[in-house]
């Protein structure tokens, strides 16, 4: 009995000595050592000095606002976010008495003009869901100094940066600046698309309110998963990153000579806007230049003739593709493909998602494993029935 007492003891607790010690693990939810294994990983990975893993990416989001704001509060976000992070912070969080600003946080006198007193959190993805804009991780933090210099420790405004698209291995944002990185595990740091799940990485001091959050919220990571995870996803993402960046790479230069295509957002390519940044940003651990795996595309067209079009062309990839597969997740295996603007993004109202760059036409491409001269087949095949 004493030995289970002293388990809920030690559980987050920042008075406990366990240096060195082994922990003491009295239930599922609280902890347990394959997830610990994992998390010790991911930390490494990301240059933080802590981990905590969920059942979800999305719970992972949920977790890091959860535990940085409260009733009150005000988050800044970029004015483009995945649309169920949308949907979190428009429907949810307000809920809770916690509001959120958007911004465009490539811009100074917007993020400025956004703030105010009540703001605790700035939050964003890097490269952007699914237009892959670029967030300056580093300038970002700079601006966020300037607002209170001198700001005691409690109101200091922290930085939360989702990181699934450029995945740790591509870009590493704790070392820029952010305070607290989150994941969806289910995409390339799973990477056979087998699995969900999520992970807050960041400071020591985040470690027990991240793990109280799991706790009594409930969604824990599965030890079955964080096994695969550990055992065949994060060690094999550089392997997979740097043969799927060289397919993107292909698969963009092809799609931005194609007549039916009118534009192309790869952070590779350089004629991106932003490609100075992407450089200088998205680098892996040997400081080689890593734009990452995702593709977003444009077809030709007024918005009518390009929804249009955009559905003769998934229509015919769901039908015909041979290795380019219509689903909305990314990071796995086989090439996926989806539009953004009635899939992922389906939460926004229209006249956000126009407002955010998101059009009918556009279309989400994540690259996986298959020779790149049969991803080419397939896209190419398709554009010619629209």
């Amino acid at each position: 009995m004493h030995r289970g007492a002293q388990g809920f003891v030690e559980f987050a607790s920042e008075e406990a000595d366990v240096k060195g010690h082994i922990p003491i693990y009295v239930y599922d939810r609280l902890d347990e050592p394959t997830r610990g294994m994992l998390e010790e990983n991911l930390a490494y990975a990301e240059g933080g000095e802590t981990a905590v893993t969920f059942a979800t990416g999305m719970a992972a989001i949920s977790a890091a606002l959860g535990i940085t704001s409260k009733a009150g509060t005000e988050i800044v976000a970029h004015h483009t976010l995945y649309g169920c992070t949308y949907s979190l912070v428009t429907n949810w969080l307000p809920r809770f008495g916690i509001t959120t600003k958007f911004a465009d946080l490539r811009d100074e006198r917007s993020f400025k003009d956004a703030i105010t007193k009540r703001t605790r959190v700035v939050y964003f993805e890097t490269p952007v869901n699914p237009t892959l804009d670029l967030i300056d991780i580093a300038l970002v933090r700079r601006w966020m100094d300037e607002v209170w210099p001198g700001a005691e420790e409690k109101d200091r405004l922290l930085m939360i940066v989702d990181n699934t698209f450029a995945t740790p291995y591509c870009q590493r944002p704790l070392a820029l600046g952010a305070d607290l990185v989150a994941h969806s595990l289910t995409k390339d740091i799973g990477g056979f698309g087998t699995d969900m799940g999520g992970a807050v990485i960041g400071p020591l001091k985040f470690h027990a309110p991240l793990l109280m959050y799991r706790k009594d919220f409930g969604g824990v990571l599965a030890p079955k998963v964080a096994w695969s995870i550990l055992v065949y996803g994060l060690p094999t993402l550089a392997t997979r990153m740097v043969n799927q960046q060289k397919s993107a790479n292909k698969v963009a230069q092809f799609l931005e000579q194609h007549r039916q295509v009118a534009s192309v957002h790869y952070p590779g390519l350089e004629s991106f806007p932003q490609h100075e940044l992407a450089r200088r940003q998205m680098t892996s651990y040997d400081g080689k230049f890593a734009p990452g795996s995702m593709v977003y595309f444009v077809l030709k067209g007024a918005e009518q003739a390009a929804t249009e079009a955009a559905d003769r062309f998934m229509d015919y990839i769901a039908n015909h593709a041979y290795c380019v597969t219509l689903a909305v997740s990314l990071g796995q295996l086989r090439t996926l493909i989806e539009e953004p603007y009635s899939m992922t993004s389906s939460a926004l109202p229209p006249e956000v998602k126009r407002a955010r760059g998101l059009m009918p036409g556009g279309i989400r491409l994540s690259i996986g494993l298959e020779d790149w001269h049969d991803i080419i087949h397939d896209l190419g095949t398709a554009l010619e029935q629209i």
